[in-house]
């Protein structure tokens, strides 16, 4: 367990309150700070879980529960590799600036469904964001190694559809305010996830060489390890002509939380969390890596057709609810063509990402070991592909990705 930050006072969080409640006589009457998860638990950031009970100048008394989450003290090495996706300083600007614009949107077709915790309070000088926490309120996180089955992908499509399609209208009405995000995984201003992605490639590449059944597509993929980042960064551009959006850019088990109905034991509910890899793309990027990362077989496998027509049919109709102009809405079978524009995405969070997502294996397994390719590096990733969960997937879809010519050095992705 991290300690708690030492500036994390009753003041600073009486201040924090003050500000969100617009009420300057809030008073904290009680107050209690505990660690909430250690540092190898989450990459995303250090998390410490408050309660606290406050009263307003009305004399309203409330209990809240917030979660702080502050910048992971990373080595410098990691620091420096990761300095150009300024994660930290643009979460707080999504949660400050984007997000509620798009909540606002949503708000005037009178869909109120909340898709994003809220923030309370966002301080740049410390990288710390409040949010409410969503444990308290019956939200938990699935099992990210069981995976989810087709109810639990449903409400999340759902969440998704609508968040991609109001922030297309968002950016719409603000003459392109989103475009700015342009630093997904893959972008032009740096290749610091080289090391995690080839990597894994070559990983990947290593383990199928050995197995009588693979060892061809292991050449392919050998080959194409010098253009990797290059195609990456072409799927990561935004199509002209086509319906762009802010794309939350890490849809996967641990990036959402889920409420269940306490009888049935069935999902209700879902929102999502981690907005620090949000860029300005196709809304296909979201899809192919939620579904290859995070699906139980075979949903992944046979039934993804569905899972488009259904993401499509809320997508398309939350954009015709805000009338939305700047594009064409495309029809479903348009938008097939564009999840095919897109498909190396699919190859990638399947070949590269998944075996780390499914991963129970705690030896190196640590942020340095997936980034880097030094030795304690590149065997950590090569035993990702000892899983036998991840051998019959690549054996099951690598094929298929080549019939699509998705490891041909030559392939363009866009």
């Amino acid at each position: 367990m991290a300690a708690a930050p030492e500036w994390l006072t009753h003041e600073y969080l009486e201040h924090a309150l003050r500000s969100h409640y617009k009420d300057d006589g809030l008073t904290i009457t009680q107050l209690q700070i505990n660690p909430a998860l250690g540092p190898g638990e989450n990459y995303g950031g250090v998390l410490t879980r408050t309660r606290v009970q406050f009263t307003l100048s009305n004399q309203e008394t409330h209990l809240q529960n917030l979660i702080v989450k502050t910048e992971i003290d990373d080595d410098e090495l990691t620091q420096e590799l990761m300095a150009p996706y300024d994660i930290y300083n643009r979460e707080m600007t999504i949660y400050q600036e984007v997000l509620p614009k798009l909540k606002d949107l949503l708000n005037e077709i009178g869909d109120t469904e909340r898709i994003f915790p809220t923030a309370i309070y966002v301080d740049r000088e410390r990288m710390a964001i409040i949010f409410e926490d969503l444990s308290v309120q019956g939200y938990v996180m699935a099992d990210r190694v069981r995976r989810l089955n087709e109810e639990h992908t449903h409400l999340i499509l759902r969440k998704l559809a609508k968040l991609h399609a109001a922030s297309a209208v968002l950016n719409e009405r603000e003459n392109g305010s989103l475009e700015s995000y342009d630093r997904g995984f893959f972008n032009r201003y740096t290749n610091a996830y080289k090391g995690y992605f080839v990597g894994g490639l070559l990983a990947a590449a290593r383990w199928m060489s050995q197995v009588p059944k693979m060892a061809h597509y292991a050449e392919k993929l050998f080959a194409l390890a010098p253009h990797y980042m290059d195609i990456g960064r072409e799927c990561f551009a935004p199509t002209a002509g086509q319906v762009n959006v802010f794309a939350h850019g890490d849809v996967w088990t641990n990036n959402v939380m889920f409420k269940y109905d306490t009888k049935t034991g069935r999902p209700v509910d879902v929102l999502l969390i981690d907005f620090q890899y949000s860029f300005w793309g196709s809304p296909c990027i979201d899809l192919h890596h939620f579904f290859n990362t995070s699906l139980k077989e075979p949903l992944r496998r046979d039934q993804q057709s569905g899972l488009f027509q259904f993401y499509h049919s809320i997508f398309s109709e939350t954009l015709k609810k805000l009338d939305y102009r700047q594009n064409p809405i495309p029809s479903l079978h348009q938008f097939k063509q564009q999840v095919e524009q897109k498909r190396f995405f699919a190859m990638h969070s399947t070949v590269v990402v998944q075996p780390v997502m499914i991963s129970q294996d705690p030896t190196d397994a640590c942020f340095n070991a997936l980034m880097n390719d030094d030795e304690r590096g590149i065997r950590f990733k090569n035993r990702l592909y000892n899983n036998p969960t991840v051998q019959q997937n690549l054996h099951s879809l690598v094929p298929f990705f080549d019939e699509k010519g998705l490891l041909e050095v030559n392939q363009t992705c866009g």
